[in-house]
């Protein structure tokens, strides 16, 4: 399986309004039965239910770019940050705690609209010492395209695929 922004076609997405409708109310269905589930539990276990999910929805999301972090980093981030109390939590890096912060916003204020404030406010989470590994880079701003356009580069240093 090849990542989306992998895919020749990644800038022009086409689908079956049907056949999404068919699976949407799939999951929809499924989602309803998880929750009611979820409902018959005690809180504590809902609690540890969003914490599992979010922390594996942060580590992957994080290893798709390449990044790879301390799972109990991530958990003890996102537990802080929800206000849910967990044993045995670890301090957790500036960057982890900018990594969730800009995922739990984008997961669990979805309705919000997307707009310049918050996209930047996500780039100064994401970026708080104004550098991207050995570069400064322009935070909480646009582009200056001064080395051209913007590209997606993925693989290993040396066989880099733009």
């Amino acid at each position: 399986m090849v990542y989306i922004h992998e895919r020749e076609d990644w800038t022009d997405f086409t689908w079956d309004n049907e056949k999404v409708m068919i699976k949407l109310g799939e999951a929809r269905n499924q989602q309803g039965r998880l929750l009611g589930r979820m409902e018959s539990l005690g809180f504590d276990l809902q609690n540890e239910a969003v914490l599992n999910t979010l922390t594996l929805d942060v580590i992957k999301s994080s290893a798709i770019e390449g990044e790879l972090l301390e799972i109990e980093q991530v958990r003890s981030s996102i537990a802080r940050q929800l206000g849910i109390d967990i044993a045995g939590a670890v301090e957790s890096e500036r960057h982890v705690d900018g990594i969730v912060e800009m995922m739990l916003d984008a997961t669990q204020k979805y309705d919000m609209p997307l707009t310049k404030n918050r996209l930047f406010g996500w780039h100064a989470a994401l970026f708080p010492s104004g550098w991207s590994n050995l570069n400064k880079i322009t935070v909480a701003g646009w582009r200056k395209d001064t080395t051209g356009p913007m590209q997606v580069v993925s693989g290993p240093m040396g066989k880099e695929k733009v």
